[in-house]
């Protein structure tokens, strides 16, 4: 697959083009002028010497080594292959919670755009790590598996909302199940507690958990030397939860109560203490990011387009060749050539 290093010269390719109609004009204006000038025949008798195929050639010669002289430029190469790079670094899983109390407003603009925000500040400070998202609300799906591919990382977080899970709820047992199922590689051998893991998970929720257990899953998780850390969303008091994001419309239960969202903090913080990590209230996300860069570091293996094949020198060789043919050519005919007549019959 050819590639090119700088592709913005290309745009060049399209200046090139307007030599063609450029010449075209000139060409046609010649032959006007030439007309005024007198009977056709009788210039070419006076000019002997001109030829107009020798023009026509040089303006393809040149026009052919300006093209070859953009492509080269814009350095053309060829990757050779795949090829897996090592690095150190760590792995690491957002379990997002999408569900509809993510809609509260008790924290501007609401708990899911301020989730988002502090994942795209994790995102920016990663280097060489891998990051993965899960969404969850009553189950949980894996949005984009364990990468290091940033931007689609964050392509991926701009839609997430509650209409990505079907079922309701808030199913924080099943995120880290999911999670501990979703890292690229295991670390063996590692006793929990016993060093600073390289893996961990990282669950955005406001703790509301209606479906399982789980502060169970966060234990499993820490005997497999993987860290949670809980970071928690919203009002202890409780807030209404908006129909849609923006709306003023709130949501009422089968009785005509409105639903009522809370920050359940204690269920939190046993998430975190199971799982050997921490809790970070929302408005420290500082807190969790030095957190996070106290994990250990291990290597890392990414499959990239390491060797490139250079091919910038065949084009370039071939437009210099061509402007010097063009540079040496001359307009008029050569008077070696008017005296070889191959086609010269006796008389």
């Amino acid at each position: 697959m050819i590639q090119f290093a700088h592709k913005e010269i290309l745009w060049f390719l399209l200046a090139a083009g307007l030599m063609i109609v450029g010449y075209m004009l000139y060409w046609r204006h010649r032959k006007r002028s030439m007309v005024k000038l007198g009977d056709n025949g009788l210039l070419e008798e006076l000019m002997p010497d001109a030829s107009r195929w020798a023009m026509h050639w040089k303006f393809m010669l040149l026009f052919t080594g300006t093209v070859l002289l953009i492509i080269a430029t814009s350095g053309p190469r060829i990757g050779s292959r795949l090829q897996e790079m090592e690095h150190k670094g760590r792995e690491i899983i957002v379990a997002l919670d999408v569900s509809n109390s993510m809609l509260a407003e008790d924290i501007k603009p609401s708990r899911l755009e301020r989730s988002k925000q502090m994942i795209n500040r994790m995102v920016d400070r990663m280097s060489n790590d891998k990051i993965g998202l899960i969404v969850f609300a009553g189950d949980a799906y894996t949005q984009i598996p364990i990468t290091d591919d940033y931007p689609s990382v964050k392509m991926f977080l701009s839609g997430a909302g509650p209409d990505m899970v079907s079922k309701q709820g808030t199913a924080i047992g099943s995120a880290i199940h999911l999670a501990v199922r979703s890292f690229s590689s295991e670390e063996k051998g590692r006793v929990a507690g016993e060093s600073v893991p390289s893996q961990a998970i990282v669950v955005i929720t406001d703790g509301e958990n209606h479906e399982d257990d789980a502060v169970r899953e966060a234990s499993r998780a820490a005997e497999q030397g993987i860290k949670i850390f809980t970071v928690g969303l919203g009002d202890p008091n409780g807030v209404p939860i908006p129909l849609s994001p923006g709306s003023s419309a709130t949501r009422r239960d089968r009785n005509g109560n409105v639903v009522v969202s809370k920050l359940n903090e204690k269920l939190l913080i046993e998430v975190a203490t199971e799982g050997r990590g921490a809790y970070i209230p929302g408005d420290r996300i500082n807190s969790l990011i030095d957190d996070l860069d106290k994990l250990e570091r291990v290597e890392l293996k990414s499959r990239v387009f390491a060797e490139f094949a250079e091919r910038f020198q065949y084009f370039a060789g071939f437009a210099l060749l061509f402007l010097v043919l063009e540079f040496f050519l001359r307009s008029r005919k050569h008077r070696l050539l008017l005296r070889l007549n191959l086609f010269k019959t006796d008389e």
